[in-house]
């Protein structure tokens, strides 16, 4: 008991102290875990050789931290993010084991090594990126989803690379000949075999076992969460909400274990199911406090296994292997994204957030030196090789955030627009403050739309209370037809900026006759352009909520409350009458007090209105 209180008392303490210096000097959380690891590890040695076996366990930080990710996502969302998983995941992971196992087999490597330590090399830390683009603010960003694909794509390409990796084993290395002429692996021999589902099964056998599996993580999520979570409320206790979260989460990764499947994996299928739960923020703030312990637990024991004495030995060769290690995956990275029209600030981030090796490049050497795939030599390489491209990985986000400084605002940089790929009844452009009680009006009565925005802070603020959006100029025709312009019913041109809502409304007409348009106007002024441009109905910004305000005044200056809202309603009814007819006589190259038609009719109208309010008072007072 004494010897684990000292060696928690020993972490926690160098997270504390570590840390928060890491982040008062710009540093990032990652890098302070990482400097407090090789402090009390390589450097003073407080720790030992226990540091492996607590990886493993502070690996469940990473599967935490999938299953948060998961319940951010929608199915649908995932859905959407298919081409990203496919060509920007699937090539980096082609391309990188490719040209790392062309490497190794230049250094004089058989091709059956090089390709495990291509597999190993092409992972990229799951833990380190998303935890420092979460912390930065970058995860909506675009090039923050597309780094979350590639990282994604590479837990999934985890299966089959722990399905192939046995079969590349060194025929040299830890096998006996029998008497019988047979051919034994000493070290299967020695291993523990843990619990499986799938052991000794034949192939059709071991789909059917992992297909259930997943069908029953699916099924569970959909079905058996929510009575439980119902049961547990009963209960009025707060700690079981907690021990309900760790019971699903650690429950789903002991199943992917059974079964062959990486537990981050599972997690983060189990949280994509519970996405549109009502039980998703109490999920998410139980687990969260558990996600950042175990995750900063785990860079520490990342920063304390690094064995300087097999650095000390061919400092050269793993620096070297390192710092190419990250110039070639860059390389790669810098010209997918290129091809996946990825530009400047995102596609620098994408670049840099990629270019090392990962936690998973632990658990796959792990099992190639265990199958006798890799040389033990070179697998205490590319651990080393693996711990410190994590360890410069805080430096290239420092670099990225130097380069972004030197870029100017992000607001200023020319984005590319989002791909569209839903079609509604009812396009929304612009979802600033008018357009977004639109917008959750319409979809909440059941209608669909599909909401354009030219500002991408609007847009990521947008995704993250769950109403899906699409950044890019809604005045541009390419992006209004890929919005369905030529089927929807109704176009809401809700923008800020009244030249761009003129603009859209003068396009839309022109395209479609047939469309109903309600524009957003500034002011009288804008009404009239929106007028003559095509709109169908104008709404001022501020003319509805200033008649509220003048019946509350009427209703305290001496009216009753029924007497003030038909005031308020012959003002509007009145008020749409007249600018309809001011907007006939309305020159839009002569100034309105210019234009004597103008001017007099306006005042015709002032008249008629206060006429009309009095004889409103005198038939009320009477009646009364």
């Amino acid at each position: 008991m004494e010897g684990f209180l000292y060696q928690a008392t020993i972490y926690l303490a160098a997270a504390v102290i570590a840390v928060p210096i890491a982040a008062r000097l710009g540093l990032g959380s990652v890098l302070g875990y990482l400097a407090a690891g090789i402090l009390i590890g390589p450097v003073f040695g407080l720790v030992g050789h226990e540091t492996h076996d607590l990886q493993h366990f502070a690996e469940f930080g990473v599967v935490m931290m999938l299953f948060l990710i998961g319940l951010e996502l929608e199915p649908r969302a995932l859905w959407d993010m298919r081409h990203r998983l496919l060509g920007l995941g699937g090539l980096q992971v082609a391309v990188t084991t490719l040209a790392v196992m062309l490497g190794f087999m230049a250094l004089g490597y058989a091709w059956s090594v090089s390709l495990a330590a291509g597999m190993i090399l092409a992972l990229s830390s799951t833990a380190i990126v998303l935890q420092t683009l979460s912390e930065k603010g970058l995860m909506q960003t675009p090039g923050g989803r597309s780094a979350f694909s590639v990282l994604l794509t590479q837990d999934i390409a985890v299966i089959p690379m722990l399905a192939l990796l046995p079969l590349l084993a060194l025929p040299s290395l830890g096998l006996t000949a029998n008497p019988d002429g047979s051919i034994t692996r000493a070290v299967a021999e020695e291993a523990e075999h843990g619990f499986s589902l799938v052991e000794g099964l034949p192939g059709w056998g071991v789909t059917l076992v992992t297909l259930g599996a997943v069908a029953a993580v699916i099924l569970t999520g959909v079905y058996l969460t929510a009575p439980v979570f119902r049961f547990i409320h009963a209960a009025k206790l707060r700690e079981m909400y907690t021990a309900l979260a760790l019971v699903i989460v650690v429950g789903i990764a002991f199943l992917m274990n059974l079964v062959g499947l990486s537990p981050a994996l599972g997690t983060f299928l189990a949280g994509v199911v519970l996405a549109n739960s009502e039980f998703r923020h109490e999920l998410e703030s139980d687990i969260e406090p558990f996600k950042g312990l175990l995750l900063g637990l785990f860079f520490i024991t990342v920063g304390a296994g690094i064995d300087f004495a097999v650095l000390v030995k061919a400092p050269v060769t793993i620096v070297g292997m390192a710092v190419g290690l990250i110039l070639v995956k860059g390389v790669i990275l810098f010209l997918i994204g290129r091809a996946f029209k990825l530009r400047r600030r995102r596609l620098m981030l994408f670049t840099l957030s990629l270019s090392q090796a990962g936690e998973f490049g632990f658990v796959l050497l792990s099992f190639s030196n265990a199958q006798n795939v890799i040389p033990p030599v070179l697998g205490e390489r590319l651990l080393l090789v693996i711990a410190l491209t994590m360890l410069i990985t805080p430096l290239l986000f420092l670099f990225y955030d130097w380069m972004s400084k030197k870029m100017g605002d992000p607001a200023t940089e020319a984005q590319e627009a989002d791909e569209i790929d839903d079609e509604g009844p009812v396009i929304i452009a612009g979802i600033g403050r008018f357009g977004q009680i639109v917008n959750r009006l319409v979809q909440s009565s059941g209608v669909r739309t599909v909401v354009l925005d030219h500002d991408m802070r609007t847009i990521e603020l947008m995704r993250r209370f769950g109403f899906k959006g699409y950044f890019g100029d809604p005045t541009r025709p390419d992006i209004l037809r890929a919005a369905g312009l030529e089927k929807a019913r109704v176009l809401v041109a809700a923008m800020d900026n009244p030249a761009m809502v003129t603009q859209l409304v003068a396009y839309a007409r022109k395209q479609r006759p047939d469309l109903h348009i309600v524009a957003r106007a500034y002011d009288r002024r804008h009404v009239y352009e929106l007028y003559q441009a095509g709109a169908d109905d104008i709404v001022r910004e501020t003319f509805d909520s200033s008649l509220r305000a003048g019946r509350y005044v009427l209703e305290n200056a001496g009216f009753s409350e029924f007497e003030a809202s038909r005031m308020e309603d012959a003002f509007y009814h009145h008020d749409r009458h007249s600018i309809r007819e001011l907007a006939e006589l309305w020159d839009p190259a002569v100034s309105a007090d210019q234009n004597a038609d103008y001017v007099a009719r306006s005042k015709e109208l002032d008249k008629d209105l206060e006429a009309a309010l009095q004889a409103l008072i005198r038939k009320d007072s009477e009646a009364a």
